[in-house]
This record gives structure tokens, C-alpha cells and sequence, in this order.
């Protein structure tokens, strides 16, 4: 079988599994903290399962879950109790699982015995690894490899794997037990064995360690068993997330709890380079793409912003580092090109392109150049906005060099070989791009919402020319841009029903459904003032707003499906964008109803917005429906609600300026607002918002703070124009 695409997506994991993550590791488990041997169950380290299965058992018996915690991210906390037997009263036996999840994996196993006499047991724990490549576990079809070995080492035990010049492992460290090692098919397996009697109201605990090996080599432990865990980098590093980032209170208690569940979850989300680990950029989401996404990650950076400004500075430089320098079919390289996706120790032939970075996107590499001017109109430092504008120049090249594909002006795809994904917008679903009747359209393609961003992109250049005094410079990227503009709403617009072509196909005719896409186009400023009316009357029409959201597609569409991935679903990401353009175009009104239906649906996800929900009326259902296959937490979901808050608080940074935008029209149920510590140039400011005033305090004495009507503030929201 081929490279995983979302075109095969994952079977869904089992209800009330519990993830755990820190940086690109993760664990997907039970709610009592097993990892059964089967399905997508284990931990997972380099995009590789070092551990398949890791039973407790007590006397044989598995404990009756009572409570499954994650107090931390990277941290949970299954508590059970055993099951009645036999006359016994070992049902007073509490057995307490603390796990922590990094570079491996440590547990802490404390058995509470709460009987008035003493209580004799066994405790093991079954242990196996079948060094799984992860597309393989995500896509069901674990293939057995190489050579798998099992062997005790003193207090250890090493499971391992060989095959071809790759040798993986783990090795568990524990002590006060016995070991055993064994073999199963298509797995390394061991036991882990205590012999144990615990006193009357007393307890028994141990404490294990697993590292993965890379190349025979044990990988430094997060979590070492002669530190306190409170002490290792993981949780400094959270620590110092925590304390860092702003706080946000609000009278609508729903509101708060979205708001902290979304930094909590973005700061879950960060990953570290490994050459430079002070450098954070941002995953895309757990469990299955714990890993640098170039859209992705640039959108939930944009989004990000009011919360840390560094995941934007820190997704910018670690893009830059892998910027495309060559042009190769397989991996879809080209210069100046921005990735796709990178992961680390996939299997050849696994991974899209068959390599650890593939770059088969479309939208990434305008994306990065709107970033970068964002950046700066938040107050990066100049420097580190200078050291970057080589790879924005080198990102404008690929888009008006290899990213026009036949040089009609506009930005194409077309997968290199079939290896690749056949999308590469952000609907990158095999049936993601559609006519009205449902027919799927064939590339090249030229999609609506690519080209508002590199519209975005060739006027962010222009700001970017004018901060360092370059006016010529400035001024031929401004004439790019409304070129661009004109030729966009000439050829994309549909007069007749009154919407934006999805695309433009390969003989250059309209992909003519109708989609939340062209949201994306209110969001970039490309669309015509005359023609934003009739975008924001369709994306509020009942064919596209369920009540919950804006649906990705029309239930007017031949493709329409309420339960699909990209043709009918709401997206929270798709949602911000969206409300965020209609504001830019002063639609206020829309704009806060979008925002209260995505929040209120927010609610009944326990106030975790998951990647995408179905598409379904709030009249059919009275409330959303989950997708099968979603993401959470999920990082530009996460972002989402941030993005929103902003757009509704009208705050738009103008640092290079000196000047700060700020003109409130949020809902009333949300106010008062007050958020404190927000990170703006090399400073940080509070915003205070009720109903009768909007106070802003601490900031830098030279940014004078913009208070105007919506249609002045939405023309700076244009940022450019």
C-alpha cells in the first residue's frame, strides 16, 4: 500500500482512550493506563511505537478504572481498585498509575491497602514493543520486520529491533522485581514481576523507567528515577509556559474555560529542535501528527500571537532552516519551497514522498511571508525580522516561479508522482476539491483562497520594503498585488450564483461549488468591495452556516456529506479565519454570530474545540456532533477561539507604526474581559473591556492606542491597503 494520505484516514481510537504528549512523544492508552498489544494503543518516540503493550496486573486481575487524570500534558494519573474475589476483601486494594511521558516513558506504581491486616499479591507487568512505524499504527496495517529480540541485562530489560541499517529499541530499567524475557510474533516481550506483601493501612511503590535506543544508543531520559519529576525539562518548560503567558477572565464562565483550555493545549502542543532546544514551533495535533506541518503550524502561529510570540518566531526560523534548495520529484522539493511535513525515523516508502520531509503543499510558502509581516506588526525585534526576509524573498520566488505552474499569475498544484498528496491546499482530501454537481475537479488546480494569500504575501513584502526605507521595492510588490487582485475577481468570480470559484481547474475553467474557501478571501483582502455583500450573504445562508459553524461545502453541492472530511464538516480553524474576514469588511453582526455559534459549540466538547465536527443543522441535532476521526487537542482548533476573541476585540497591532488599534464589539454575555500580560513589542500590556469603556494599560510610551469606528479600524485590519 501507498504512502498515508488523509485520503486514508486513521480508525478512530476507542472512546475514553487517554493521550498523553510532550514535544513529538506521545502515549495513547486506556482509561485504567494499559496499552493493550493491539490497535493504536502505545508510546510513541521519533514517530516510532517503542512500547506495543504495558499491562499491570495485580493476582492476574486488571483493576476496575475509577478515575483517568492529566493534570500535565505529558502526565496522567489512572487510579482503579481490584476487583471482589473469592470471599477476599482485596477490594480495599487502591492501585495508583502516574505516568510520565517523554524521551520514554516513567510510572510510578503505588498499591494503597486500606484492609486492617496485611494483603500478599502479585504484581506484574506484561511488556512488549513491535517498533511500529507510525503511519503504519495510525493506518491499521502493522507490518512485521527484522529481527526482534528480547534479553534481561542485569536490573534491565532490552527489546530491540533490527532490520536493514536501522537498529531501534528500548530498555526498561526497574528494580525490587523480577524479569523475564520472551518472544511473541511480531513483537520483543518481557515481564515485569514483584512479589509483595503491603502492610495493613500501607502501601507498596516502585518506580520504572523506559528509554528508547537509538542505534543502540539509550536516548537521555526526561524523567529519570533519581530526580524528582518536578525538576526535569518538561516540566520547567511548562512552568515557565504557564507563567508566561497571558490570563484571561471573563464573567462568561464558559468563555474562560475555553480560552485556558486553548493555551493550555497550545502549550502542549510545542515542539522542540532538538539542535536547538529553545527554539519552539508548534505540532499540528495529537496524537497522530505530533509533528512540524507547515501550514499548520504557520496558521496556529498567526492565531497564536496574542498568546506566545515566540511559536511564531520559533515556526519561522525552524521552516527557514528546512526551506526547499533543490527540486525533487519524490519529496516535491523545489527552491525556496516551504514543507509540508517532516518526520523522523518513518520507514521509506511510509512517509508522503517516501522521505522525512515532503513539501507537496500549496499554500505554505505565501503563508510564511504573512506571517513574517505579522511578526513584525506585533514588534518582533528588526533583526530577527531582517534575518528572515532572505527566505521570504526566496518563498516569493517559488510562488511566482515553480508556483506558477503555466505563468497565468496565479498559484498552482500538481503532485509530481502518485506517491504524493493529490490536494495540497488545506482540503487536502482526495474528494476535497469538487464542481457543484460533485465530480471531483483535476489538476492543476488554482485554488480561491491560495491566491488571496499570496496576495496577503505580496503586500505584507511591500510593508516589510517600507519599514527598512526601500520605496521602489515597496512599490513593485503594492503593483504585483493589485494585479493580482483584478485578474482574481475577474476570473474567479461566478456572477450568476454569486460566490467565488473554489478553484480555477487545469483548462482554466471554474470549480464552481460552493465553499467556505472564499472566507479565506475576506480574511486576505482580495475580494472587491462590491462582491463582499454576496460572500458574506452565502457563508451566513442556511446552506452553509449549520448553526454550530460555517460548513466547509453547501448542502446545495452534489458533494455534500455532513460526515466528511472536507465536504460538508465545520472546521473551528476554517471558522476564525472566516469571522476574521468578515470583520476585516465591516460585517459585525456576522462576524459575532459566527463567533458565538463556534464558542457555544465549544461548550459540548468540554470546552475543547477538536480539529472538525459534522456538519449537521442545530435543527437536526441539538447539539454538534463529533467527527470519527478528529483531532484533539488539535492546534489550529486551539487557536481558534484566541483568533476569534482578537478579531472581536478589533486589536490590531501596529507596531511598526507606533500605533495599536483597539475598538471592541464583542457580544455582551462576554464582557466583562479583562486580559493581562499580553506580549506586545519588547513589553507587555493589559486589556480591559466592559460595557461602557475599553481600558488599555501599559503600553510603550511611543504606540498610541487607536480607538475608531469599524469601517477605519477595518482598513487597518487590511493591514496593507
Amino acid at each position: 500500500m501507498g504512502a498515508w494520505t488523509p485520503e486514508m484516514e486513521p480508525a478512530s481510537i476507542a472512546g475514553g482512550a487517554v493521550t498523553l504528549v510532550e514535544g513529538s512523544s506521545f502515549c495513547v492508552c486506556t482509561p485504567g493506563g494499559d496499552l493493550t498489544g493491539s490497535g493504536p494503543y502505545g508510546v510513541f518516540f521519533q514517530d516510532t511505537r517503542i512500547l506495543s503493550r504495558w499491562d499491570l496486573r495485580v493476582d492476574g486481575e486488571a483493576p476496575d478504572p475509577l478515575a483517568a487524570m492529566t493534570p500535565d500534558p505529558y502526565r496522567g494519573i489512572f487510579v482503579g481498585r481490584l476487583p471482589r474475589r473469592g470471599g477476599r476483601t482485596d477490594a480495599n486494594l487502591l492501585v495508583q498509575r502516574e505516568r510520565r511521558v517523554g524521551s520514554g516513558l516513567r510510572e510510578d506504581v503505588v498499591l494503597r491497602n486500606f484492609a486492617n491486616e496485611p494483603v500478599a499479591c502479585t504484581v506484574t507487568i506484561s511488556v512488549e514493543a513491535d517498533f511500529a512505524d507510525l503511519f503504519e499504527v495510525k493506518d491499521g496495517r502493522v507490518v512485521n520486520r527484522g529481527e526482534l529480540r528480547a534479553q534481561r541485562q542485569g536490573e534491565t530489560l532490552v527489546l530491540d529491533q533490527h532490520w536493514r541499517d536501522r537498529h531501534r529499541g528500548a530498555v526498561v530499567w526497574a528494580s525490587g522485581g523480577s524479569m523475564h524475557a520472551g518472544q511473541s510474533v511480531g513483537h520483543s516481550a518481557g515481564t515485569l514481576r514483584y512479589e509483595t506483601v503491603i502492610p495493613a493501612r500501607g502501601q507498596w511503590l516502585t518506580s520504572i523507567l523506559v528509554q528508547p535506543l537509538v542505534d543502540g544508543e539509550a536516548v537521555e531520559a526526561s524523567f529519570p528515577l533519581d530526580r524528582p519529576p518536578y525538576e526535569s525539562l518538561p516540566a520547567s518548560r511548562l512552568q515557565r509556559w504557564r507563567e508566561s503567558t497571558p490570563i484571561a477572565t471573563t464573567g462568561h464562565d464558559a468563555l474562560q474555560r475555553v480560552l485556558r483550555r486553548s493555551q493550555q493545549d497550545l502549550g502542549a502542543l510545542r515542539i522542540f529542535d532538538p539542535s536547538d532546544p529553545a527554539l519552539a514551533a508548534v505540532a499540528a495535533g495529537a496524537p497522530w501528527f505530533m509533528a512540524l506541518f507547515g501550514r499548520d503550524s504557520l496558521l496556529t502561529a498567526y492565531m497564536a500571537l496574542p498568546v506566545d510570540r515566540g511559536l511564531a518566531l520559533g515556526t519561522l526560523r525552524t521552516l527557514a532552516r528546512h526551506q526547499g534548495e533543490t527540486t525533487d520529484a519524490l519529496t516535491e522539493e523545489e527552491p525556496g519551497r516551504i514543507l509540508h511535513e517532516v518526520r523522523l525515523g518513518v520507514e521509506s516508502g511510509l512517509s508522503l514522498g517516501g522521505g522525512s520531509t515532503y513539501y507537496g503543499t500549496v499554500d505554505a510558502t505565501p503563508l510564511f511571508v504573512v506571517l513574517l509581516g505579522e511578526l513584525a506588526r506585533w514588534g518582533a525585534e528588526p533583526q530577527e525580522v531582517v534575518e528572515l526576509l532572505p527566505h521570504a524573498d526566496r518563498a516569493l520566488e517559488w510562488v511566482r516561479g515553480p508556483g506558477d505552474r503555466n505563468g497565468d499569475g496565479f498559484v498552482e498544484y500538481q503532485r509530481a508522482t502518485d506517491r504524493g498528496l493529490a490536494n495540497q491546499g488545506w482540503k487536502d482530501s482526495w474528494d476535497g476539491i469538487t464542481y457543484r454537481d460533485g465530480r471531483p475537479a483535476e489538476a492543476p488546480l488554482a485554488l480561491c483562497e491560495v491566491q488571496g494569500y499570496v496576495y496577503d504575501a505580496y503586500r505584507t513584502r511591500a510593508e516589510l520594503a517600507r519599514m527598512l526605507g526601500e520605496g521602489d521595492v515597496a512599490r513593485t510588490w503594492d503593483d504585483r498585488a493589485s494585479v493580482l487582485k483584478q485578474a482574481f475577481n475577474e476570473q474567479f468570480w461566478l456572477p450568476g450564483p454569486g460566490w467565488f470559484a473554489l478553484a480555477l481547474d487545469h483548462d482554466g475553467r471554474p470549480v464552481d461549488a460552493c465553499a467556505s474557501n472564499m472566507g479565506h478571501c475576506l480574511w486576505s483582502g482580495i475580494i472587491d468591495e462590491d462582491k463582499a455583500p454576496m460572500v458574506a450573504e452565502r457563508l451566513l445562508s442556511p446552506s452553509m452556516f449549520s448553526g454550530w459553524g460555517v460548513r466547509t461545502l453547501s448542502n446545495e453541492m452534489g458533494a455534500y456529506d455532513p460526515v466528511s472530511y472536507h465536504n460538508g464538516s465545520v472546521w473551528p480553524h476554517d471558522n476564525a479565519l472566516i469571522v476574521a474576514g468578515l470583520m476585516r469588511y465591516g460585517f459585525v453582526q456576522e462576524a459575532q454570530r459566527v463567533s458565538e455559534a463556534l464558542l457555544e459549540a465549544a461548550e459540548y466538547f468540554g470546552g475543547r474545540l477538536p480539529e472538525l465536527f459534522c456538519g449537521f443543522d442545530t435543527q437536526e441535532y441539538p447539539q454538534p456532533v463529533p467527527y470519527p476521526t478528529s483531532c484533539s487537542p488539535q492546534a489550529w482548533a486551539a487557536a481558534a477561539p484566541i483568533h476569534v476573541i482578537r478579531t472581536l476585540l478589533r486589536f490590531d497591532p501596529q507596531l511598526p507604526r507606533d500605533e495599536l488599534w483597539v475598538d471592541p464589539v464583542l457580544p455582551p454575555r462576554f464582557m466583562p474581559l479583562r486580559v493581562e500580560g499580553v506580549a506586545l513589542g519588547g513589553g507587555r500590556i493589559d486589556l480591559e473591556v466592559s460595557a461602557d469603556e475599553t481600558v488599555v494599560t501599559g503600553v510603550p510610551p511611543d504606540v498610541h492606542v487607536r480607538h475608531e469606528s469599524a469601517s477605519r479600524l477595518r482598513r487597518s485590519s487590511s493591514r496593507l491597503e
